[in-house]
């Protein structure tokens, strides 16, 4: 039995995922972008009715669409995250995505490639508040990828680029920060994390935190990783950015259980069951989103370090929708 909190957000989820699917099933291919969109309402505990009322929403799609230029990605069905990004992060949505288009341009111009996931990146970027200006966040951000490249180049994508991103509001220095990746994904790798993209994922993840020290954040990853497992859920290693996600919580395994049960309601649905995979990814952010309620969280550090992380763990979610996607744009055609 699921707490009623969360009980509430799996079935405001499910209400989300089905209005969209209806509402856009001749304009988005791939089904588990209406999952995407759908928990970045449910996270958010976004009060908009998506059940009864789509047009604000589809409004902002369609503005997205008639604002860019003809090559771009954004005429594509990635406006409808885009939007959802903007919809449920900002009050005015539509004068925010003319700085998101700029943000993005600087991205571009600092040395990224144009395509969707600098765009979850300039997203990213744009949500972060800091003390450092676009340019120098963009620098940064440039010099911490190419440090990326250096150590890992086969590993190293432009689904890399949001991560980047969120490393460079770190204070440390590029070459510090590249030497505490690589000792999260040395150390990792020898506790039964397979050594690959995901891990590398992680290991930026990890390195976002400053509130623990790198060698207990790798004890709770293993912890968690075990606890996980224990339950029953099959932890692959595309669900390793989540790891890292709720090893940033006081006494992780605790959550494990709810997660599980929220995965069973999930996989047993019709609509979910061939999802699995980003069931369980899913599961920890609809948990985890309303742990973040809690007034001790709220009042620490902690707290802005978690929801840079949800965004990069979207991020990876995302990076996976977007891929396969594009495999099966490119089957098709």
């Amino acid at each position: 039995m699921l707490p009623e909190t969360i009980q509430q957000k799996v079935d405001q989820y499910r209400g989300f995922y089905i209005s969209l699917k209806n509402e856009l099933k001749w304009k988005v291919a791939d089904p588990k972008q209406f999952m995407a969109i759908a928990s970045m309402y449910a996270v958010k505990g976004k009060s908009l009715q998506l059940q009864l009322q789509l047009q604000p929403y589809m409004e902002l799609s369609d503005y997205i669409k008639n604002q860019v230029g003809m090559f771009s990605t954004l005429k594509s069905s990635q406006r409808f995250t885009i939007a959802a990004m903007l919809d449920t992060c900002y009050e005015n949505p539509k004068e925010t995505f003319h700085v998101f288009l700029d943000v993005y341009d600087q991205l571009v111009q600092g040395g990224f490639t144009r395509g969707a996931f600098t765009y979850i990146a300039a997203s990213a970027m744009l949500s972060n508040e800091s003390s450092r200006s676009h340019k120098e966040t963009v620098r940064r951000s440039v010099e911490i990828y190419q440090g990326m490249k250096k150590k890992h180049l086969f590993l190293t994508s432009s689904g890399d680029v949001p991560l980047a991103v969120l490393l460079a509001e770190t204070s440390e220095s590029v070459d510090d920060l590249m030497h505490e990746i690589e000792h999260f994904y040395t150390t990792l790798g020898q506790h039964g994390f397979k050594k690959g993209n995901d891990l590398q994922f992680l290991s930026h993840i990890l390195a976002i935190d400053k509130n623990l020290h790198a060698d207990t954040l790798i004890e709770i990853c293993v912890s968690v990783k075990e606890a996980c497992e224990s339950a029953g859920i099959k932890v692959k290693a595309m669900h390793y950015p989540v790891i890292g996600l709720l090893a940033l919580f006081e006494k992780p395994e605790t959550e494990i259980e709810t997660i599980h049960e929220v995965v069973k309601q999930l996989n047993a649905d019709k609509l979910f069951k061939w999802q699995k995979d980003i069931n369980v990814m899913l599961a920890v952010n609809l948990v985890i989103s309303e742990k973040l309620k809690d007034s001790r969280l709220v009042e620490t550090g902690i707290y802005t370090t978690i929801e840079t992380i949800i965004q990069a763990q979207q991020a990876a979610m995302l990076a996976v929708i977007a891929s396969t996607s594009a495999v099966a744009t490119t089957t098709t055609t």
